[in-house]
């Protein structure tokens, strides 16, 4: 979030795009190491300074450390299909997009018998790279051939699964 304040031309982007946007913190500390009164401060900085400048709250929370045993309680996600496999050892973008298109090609077989989700995490300094979109965009591409496959924000799912499968109310 920090970052994001020192770099208002992202701000103005990311606020017109639509983006689902989705916080790793306040800054980029280690929250294991902080007492629960300490998380629950950067947790409520990183919400304030992205209600300021994205325009809107956090709609999904990925600790970029560890989480620490309280972060689950104060408010998660999965590294798994996510852009930052490029700082993690993915190097090429056929590399990656072999990557997404396995996944979705498991999940989609798996979801025959029952829905799946795929979630696919993106950094604007990492996918933002010419080699990196161009994986991206042949993956929405591949994708966007099932004619059963819904590409939508996570937010936008967590709306329908809460209008279709309502919480129980005791």
């Amino acid at each position: 979030a920090l970052a994001l304040e020192r770099n208002p031309d992202a701000c103005v982007a990311i606020r017109e795009s639509g983006f689902d946007v989705c916080s790793h913190g306040w800054r980029w500390i280690k929250h294991y190491g902080l007492s629960e009164e300490e998380e629950k401060e950067h947790i409520r900085r990183a919400i304030d300074s992205l209600e300021r400048t994205i325009g809107t709250r956090p709609q999904g929370w990925y600790c970029r450390y560890s989480p620490s045993t309280n972060t689950r309680r104060l408010l998660v996600d999965s590294l798994t299909n996510n852009d930052g496999q490029f700082a993690a050892g993915v190097s090429t973008g056929d590399q990656w997009f072999s990557f997404l298109k396995d996944a979705f090609d498991m999940l989609y077989k798996e979801g025959r018998t029952q829905p799946k989700m795929m979630s696919v995490g993106l950094h604007l300094r990492l996918v933002g790279h010419p080699a990196r979109a161009a994986a991206l965009e042949r993956f929405l591409d591949y994708v966007s051939t099932f004619p059963d496959v819904w590409i939508t924000r996570r937010i936008d799912i967590a709306k329908h699964w809460m209008s279709v499968h309502p919480a129980p109310h005791n």
